[in-house]
């Protein structure tokens, strides 16, 4: 009979991303059955994460700094901004070198049937930013799904008037898939080949 306090252990562990019940039940095992110490690390590394980092206010990255790394950087160039769904797709442009301007992250894309809305995706805060700073060319960098596409055509519309130049990565990231999963190869073509919106 497995104890309330493993239930309770194994039921957190299931409720994050890819983790089915049989994998949650393996983790909280070996939790609690290897070297308490390394265990107690993993304890206070999830609440130090967790207490440390938030939200930039000015482009919406998680980070332990506000404003963040990237507001911060005097070598990035303000013309240029590209708009991610997540703080993981920054890294993911990040790793392949080809973008030295700056990002704002959504959080979310839009999805009426969810409850996500324009506030959900921080539009206010992007509009904000704009305002802020000089942007020439805005790159929407979101994945190619349902969600995605309303989210560009929702901001395409919001800036019909503005003299701001969209673009989008190129659709040869497959429809319905998300950033996350394609490989650098395929997210600096896409990059490269961006359209205009």
């Amino acid at each position: 009979m497995l104890s309330p306090k493993f239930r309770k252990l194994q039921e957190c562990l299931a409720g994050l991303p890819g983790i089915g019940k049989k994998t949650a039940g393996r983790l909280a095992m070996h939790i609690i059955t290897q070297d308490k110490a390394k265990s107690h690390d993993i304890a206070e590394s999830i609440a130090d994460a967790v207490d440390s980092i938030c939200n930039c206010s000015v482009c919406n990255i998680l980070s332990e700094n506000d404003p963040c790394l990237v507001c911060t950087d005097t070598d990035r160039d303000n013309r240029l901004l590209c708009v991610v769904e997540n703080t993981q797709d920054v890294h993911l442009f990040e790793e392949i070198h080809s973008f030295k301007g700056r990002y704002f992250v959504l959080g979310h894309l839009l999805s009426p049937m969810h409850g996500i809305g324009p506030d959900e995706i921080k539009f206010g805060l992007l509009s904000k930013f704009l305002e802020e700073n000089p942007v020439e060319e805005m790159i929407l960098a979101l994945s190619p799904s349902v969600e995605g596409e309303t989210t560009m055509s929702f901001i395409a519309e919001q800036l019909e008037t503005s003299s701001i130049n969209l673009s989008r990565l190129s659709t040869g990231l497959p429809f319905g898939s998300n950033l996350e999963y394609a490989n650098s190869i395929t997210i600096a073509n896409a990059f490269r080949n961006r359209t205009k919106v």
